[in-house]
């Protein structure tokens, strides 16, 4: 048993997402009890696509479930990923990869960012997910990064 958790551990360390930093929130409907529903806005890099950076929006619930931790936030976010600086795509970038999660609730729901990448096109193709455990959710947002020469790069 103590393996198996330990196992779990470390393939939980492994994992190559980005880590997320908050630009602000906007509160959206003041509680008189608790914290306010808001919209809270997260930066990020790819982490294996220099160049790129995602922004990710997304509700908050409030009040006293919110306040402790234990709500679960609404399906409802947006995505916008740009070339912020040159970008490099490896040689041996897989078709589809997870770059973001993020709970959005005690134990059963993520937002989910994939990236794609369509050869044929040359572009980078970043799409935000709700993941639920038990019933999924098609909710989703999309935006795409076309590779393009940078300043003199």
């Amino acid at each position: 048993m103590k393996s198996s958790l330990r196992s779990v551990l470390l393939l939980l360390a492994a994992t190559s997402t980005a880590q997320a930093d908050t630009v602000g929130c906007v509160t959206t409907s003041w509680k008189l009890i608790g914290a306010n529903h808001k919209v809270c806005v997260e930066a990020f890099a790819d982490p294996k696509i220099p160049g790129v950076t995602c922004h990710v929006s997304q509700a908050k619930t409030g009040g006293v479930s919110g306040s402790l931790g234990i709500a679960q936030d609404p399906s409802q976010f947006s995505l916008a990923c740009r070339q912020t600086g040159p970008i490099s795509v490896p040689k041996d970038l897989p078709n589809d990869e997870e770059v973001f999660s993020e709970g959005t609730s005690l134990l059963f729901k993520e937002t989910r960012v994939m990236r794609l990448w369509d050869s044929g096109h040359n572009t980078l193709i970043y799409l935000a997910i709700s993941r639920k455990l038990i019933d999924g959710a098609p909710v989703n947002s999309l935006s795409t990064v076309p590779v393009m020469p940078w300043g003199n790069k």
